[in-house]
């Protein structure tokens, strides 16, 4: 067995996340691509692969359910475009991409090396449903089903920065911390809150909430 994969096959257990060996493989494979690229490029400041393991793939990992629930909740489990912003080393965007191949992944980020990171573990991990894009998120004119981001900035700033991404129909999926409650109250009056889910993240002690929003039913532009 692979260095990780015990605590990684523990954790998706935990997180009653069923996947193949091949995507097991592939997530080990994208923790070590980290590795390699952050002794060179800086991608993350979290290097040691036991802390990487929780903070970084069972962190996003734990984003997945909840993922695939709205989807089919919203009728949209095959062919779902996602927007990771903000992605960095591509999470939760490359986690995503190998649990959900049904799933086109959009990985943005304003710092070049980054985006060309999210190309290469395309190539590396054989995800033909990822791409990497090196762009602020503001001049995106594609739309997406989902926006999502992962410790990123502030949800009034988030939801502001990507409106123009997001399809009629589509939701913003923050990941945040403990449930931000000012963050919440500073929101513009076009985006509501429909959903504050918990996350529990195996082996991380600490406090984990996906914040659902979209747009105003009133407010909603095709």
């Amino acid at each position: 067995m692979r260095g990780g994969e015990q605590d990684l096959r523990a954790g998706l257990k935990a997180l009653q996340l069923e996947l193949t060996d091949s995507q097991v493989g592939q997530l080990l494979d994208y923790q070590d691509l980290i590795g390699k690229w952050t002794k060179v490029y800086n991608l993350t400041a979290v290097r040691d692969p036991v802390d990487m393991m929780t903070h970084h793939l069972l962190d996003s990992l734990a984003a997945v359910p909840p993922l695939r629930r709205h989807l089919r909740n919203t009728g949209q489990e095959q062919g779902a475009c996602l927007l990771d912003v903000g992605s960095g080393a591509g999470l939760p965007g490359v986690v995503i991409a190998i649990c959900c191949p049904e799933v086109a992944v959009t990985c943005v980020d304003t710092v070049a090396k980054k985006a060309a990171f999210i190309k290469q573990a395309a190539l590396a991990l054989k995800l033909p449903n990822l791409s990497g894009l090196h762009a602020r998120v503001e001049t995106i004119t594609t739309l997406f089903d989902v926006i999502c981001s992962r410790a990123f900035a502030s949800l009034a700033d988030f939801t502001q920065w990507s409106v123009g991404a997001l399809a009629h129909h589509g939701a913003w999926m923050a990941m945040k911390g403990k449930q931000p409650a000012e963050e919440v109250a500073a929101l513009p009056p076009s985006v509501e809150v429909f959903h504050v889910e918990q996350l529990q993240v195996p082996g991380l002690d600490a406090e984990r909430c996906i914040v659902w929003m979209r747009k105003k039913a009133s407010l909603q532009l095709s």
